[in-house]
C-alpha cells in the first residue's frame, strides 16, 4: 500500500433499505454486482459503496468502516477508509465523484488524505450512538423512518440516574444480543443520558465499543425500567447480575444513528 493514498470518509446514510453497513459474505467483492440489485436482503452499506469505488478505479476497491450498523439503523458520521491508485484527484473531489455514483440514500459528508496506517476500525477511540423519540404526539410520515414514537413524556431525571450507572468499565452483558459473539463484554462508556433537543427526546451514549445490539437494549431497558419508577439501586442490581432475561425489550433499529467517531490520532 505503500505507492498508494489512504483515504478516509465521513458518511451518513439512512439505514432504511439496507441489510446493514458489512458486505455480506454472498455478495461479490466486486465492482460487477448487477445480481444484488433489487434484493434489500443482500444490499449493504459498505457494499453499493464498494461498487461506487470499484467503477471510478475499474478494479474491486476494499472499504473498511469504524464498525458494523445493523439494518435499519442510520449515520450521521461513519467513518470509513480507502486506499486509492487515482493520482490524479485532489482528495476532496471524492465527494462529488463517489455522490455522482452512490444511491441516495447514501452520501459521503467528507474525505481526506490520511496517513497510510490508518485504520477506520482499530483507531477509533469513542463511538457515538443517538436514539431519537417523539412523544406524547403523532410523528410525522418522514419521522417515523427515523424515530421511535412514545406516548408519555419518561422522566428525565430517573433515566439519567440509570445512565451513570455504566459510566466507566462495565460489564454489559445483560445487554448483548443473542448472537453477540464478542470474547469480552466489558466496554468502556463515557456518556449516557438523555436530553430534549427540539421537540425530540434523545439518548446519547459513548463508549469505545459496543455489543450487538447493546445500544437498543439499554434504552429499552431504561424506558421499562423507569416506567415501573425502579429505583437506580435496585436497576444497578439488575445490571450486575448478568441476567439476560431481566433486560427491558430491544428497541427497534429506526431511531438509532451511529453520530460520529472520534479518534486520538488521525
Amino acid at each position: 500500500m505503500s505507492d498508494n493514498r489512504n483515504i478516509k470518509l465521513i458518511i451518513a446514510y439512512d439505514g432504511t433499505d439496507f441489510s446493514g453497513w458489512q458486505r455480506q459474505e454472498n455478495q461479490r467483492f466486486s465492482c460487477l454486482t448487477e445480481f444484488c440489485r433489487g434484493q434489500n436482503s443482500l444490499r449493504t452499506v459498505q457494499g453499493v459503496i464498494e461498487e461506487a469505488l470499484g467503477k471510478m478505479h475499474k478494479e474491486p476497491v476494499r472499504l473498511t468502516g469504524s464498525g458494523r450498523t445493523d439494518a435499519g439503523v442510520h449515520a450521521a458520521g461513519q467513518v470509513a477508509n480507502f486506499y486509492t491508485t487515482i493520482k490524479s484527484i485532489s482528495p476532496e473531489r471524492f465527494v462529488p465523484a463517489l455522490n455522482g455514483l452512490l444511491p441516495r440514500d447514501v452520501r459521503i459528508l467528507e474525505a481526506s488524505e490520511t496517513r497510510p496506517d490508518f485504520h477506520a476500525r482499530f483507531d477509533a477511540g469513542m463511538r457515538t450512538y443517538r436514539y431519537h423519540f417523539v412523544c406524547c404526539r403523532h410523528a410525522l410520515p418522514h419521522e417515523s423512518r427515523y424515530s421511535l414514537q412514545l406516548w408519555r413524556h419518561p422522566r428525565l431525571e430517573l433515566l439519567n440516574a440509570y445512565g451513570r450507572l455504566l459510566l466507566g468499565e462495565t460489564d454489559c452483558s445483560i445487554f448483548a444480543g443473542a448472537g453477540d459473539q464478542s470474547k469480552s463484554r466489558s466496554r468502556y462508556i463515557s456518556r449516557a443520558g438523555f436530553f430534549i433537543e427540539g421537540d425530540k427526546l434523545i439518548f446519547e451514549i459513548s463508549a469505545n465499543a459496543f455489543l450487538w445490539k447493546m445500544v437498543r437494549s439499554i434504552g429499552g431497558t431504561f424506558l421499562h425500567y423507569e416506567e415501573r419508577g425502579t429505583p437506580p439501586e435496585k436497576l444497578r442490581d439488575i445490571i450486575t447480575s448478568q441476567e439476560r432475561n431481566l433486560a427491558g425489550p430491544t428497541l427497534p433499529p429506526q431511531g438509532l444513528f451511529l453520530w460520529k467517531i472520534e479518534y486520538y490520532r488521525s
